[in-house]
């Protein structure tokens, strides 16, 4: 210890030093360390070294507070010594704290990839377990790997939340020693309801008649739903990267900008530009649709309505071979309000003798305008011909989108045209009997033509109703064609708790066991593929939509 009549290795005492006032020694004031009594030490550490060995000595400190004192964030008192005034970071060792750091992330990535903590792997089973539940329909890998990706992301969410909620109060729920078991158990259910899925789709696709999945199904979706959900993951982590830099009350900021851009300009620049999508898809004019010649169709040289205006599935509708039913169709082009439009059609009924044909059948097309060629083809077997159908166009966007965002157009347009040809008919004298037909949303349109179903069976000679959404219908008197099979006829808000209603439904396949949520997950799954299927499974109906029209 150095001598403390010596400064920094020079004598205090000498005269030349005991005139100059910037070197005077000066009493050293009594020092206190934090934690500690007052002491004297100062007097006597007034070299920094010493008060480092000091402090050293003493092991770590506590303030008032009781907040550890770190011994290498001490600061040091008294002047700084040379060495201490002109070092330099050593760039050897900050290279070795790189690799040390280096070497714990990559210690720390393949702990949480070997053995993930416990709430993260059953996330991940859970969501695996729920996509890999059996389904109605078959189902193409990439459906397959898309369903279990976003399942299992949004599990990942879940469990976040809740580890976020169970942090904040104070409950402690981390267990080491449970991730290995977890983990194991958790990859044997995924195997057996791997197993499980695989047989179950080969029985789905045995009894609609398709070739049984191989084991490259379960590859590819692998390695789509890894893919997925990692993304996903990666975007919702860098989103969290991004609030804990900005900070809570710039991140709310910056959310509330970004919903506002997103609620006035974002969704309703989407919605205008797949509106447009919609409208011109409908516009195009297919040149393989030949122009009927024949007066008894809409579109023809003889009608009122132009062949542009009756839409894609207008076009299609009155196309095909000149003998057989009456074809009346207006497009939402061909006038520019309902009203005119039912009007129109009521004009070329009479125009093309619909009204001087047995049977009228008023057919409530989908959300795009399609009425099905299969209901054409069965209609006209079952009254030989001796009939006219009569659809009108309400919407050309898909029947979800219209089910979701205008499903009101469809109960008016049905309506409206079902009650101007019903008091057409009752001036005639010979009067045709009047059906109405629906599939889908047109069924649901249908359907609420009536009041009631004392209504329905007073107003019409027979009413036909496939694949209606959720069975949502007047039963009472009327045919109900329903595939269970079909995710159509199955999903409903309800489904989450409840199961679903098949009575009627005709069993064209196995039929899986409902669970809540489950069963929900799944059918909304299966509404993407439900045309794809196979004739007379799913939501595709063939010429039966017909020919099971009853007599009056």
């Amino acid at each position: 210890m150095s001598d403390p009549t010596t400064i920094n290795g020079r004598d205090t005492d000498h005269p030349a030093l005991m005139a100059c006032p910037a070197t005077r020694q000066k009493p050293a004031p009594t020092m206190r360390m934090p934690g500690h009594a007052p002491t004297d030490v100062g007097v006597r550490l007034r070299d920094p070294d010493e008060w480092r060995e000091h402090a050293l000595a003493e092991g770590p400190m506590r303030d008032s507070n009781d907040a550890v004192v770190h011994q290498n964030s001490l600061v040091l008192l008294g002047r700084p010594s040379a060495r201490t005034r002109h070092s330099r970071p050593d760039a050897g060792r900050h290279r070795r704290d790189r690799s040390q750091r280096a070497r714990v992330l990559a210690g720390r990535l393949r702990e949480s990839v070997l053995a993930p903590q416990a709430g993260t792997t059953v996330a991940i089973g859970i969501g695996v377990l729920m996509s890999l539940a059996p389904g109605l329909l078959p189902r193409t890998p990439m459906a397959q790997a898309v369903l279990t990706g976003l399942l299992v992301a949004a599990m990942l969410a879940i469990a976040g939340v809740a580890r976020f909620v169970v942090r904040r109060c104070g409950i402690g729920w981390n267990r080491p020693n449970w991730r290995a078991p977890v983990l194991a158990v958790t990859a044997l259910l995924m195997v057996g309801a791997a197993v499980h899925a695989g047989h179950w789709q080969n029985t789905l696709r045995a009894a609609m008649g398709t070739a049984p999945i191989g084991p490259g199904y379960w590859l590819r979706c692998g390695i789509g739903a890894v893919v997925i959900a990692g993304v996903l993951y990666g975007v919702a982590r860098g989103i969290g990267w991004v609030v804990r830099a900005l900070g809570r009350t710039r991140a709310i900021a910056a959310g509330v900008v970004v919903a506002a851009v997103l609620g006035f300009v974002g969704v309703p620049s989407a919605v205008d530009w797949r509106r447009g999508a919609y409208a011109t898809a409908n516009a195009v004019i297919d040149p393989s649709v030949v122009r009927p010649v024949s007066a008894t169709r809409s579109g023809s040289e003889d009608s009122a309505v132009s062949w542009p205006s009756l839409g894609a599935e207008g076009r299609r509708f009155v196309s095909g071979a000149p003998r057989g039913p009456v074809r009346v169709y207006v497009g939402l082009a061909s006038a520019p309000d309902l009203e005119t439009r039912v009007a129109l059609a009521v004009q070329e009924l009479e125009r093309s003798g619909g009204l001087q044909r047995s049977h009228v059948v008023i057919a409530v097309p989908t959300g795009s305008g399609w009425i099905d060629g299969n209901a054409i083809r069965g209609l006209d077997q079952r009254f030989g011909g001796d009939v006219a159908l009569v659809g009108l166009q309400y919407s050309y966007a898909p029947s979800w989108v219209t089910f979701v965002f205008g499903r009101e157009a469809a109960v008016a347009s049905a309506r409206a045209l079902f009650t101007a040809v019903e008091q057409r008919i009752a001036t005639l004298e010979v009067r045709p009997k009047l059906h109405v037909y629906g599939q889908s949303l047109g069924a649901l349109g249908g359907s609420a033509i009536f009041t009631d179903d004392a209504d329905q069976d007073r107003r019409t000679c027979s009413v036909l109703w496939a694949g209606p959404p959720a069975g949502e219908v007047h039963r009472a008197g009327a045919t109900v064609l329903a595939n269970t099979s079909d995710p159509v006829v199955h999903w409903s808000p309800s489904l989450l708790w409840r199961a679903p209603d098949l009575r009627g439904a005709r069993a064209d396949a196995p039929i899986p066991r409902w669970l809540p949520v489950v069963g929900f997950v799944q059918a909304t799954a299966d509404l993407l593929g439900a045309l794809d299927a196979p004739p007379g499974h799913g939501h595709r109906y063939g010429a039966d939509q017909g020919t099971a029209l009853p007599d009056c």
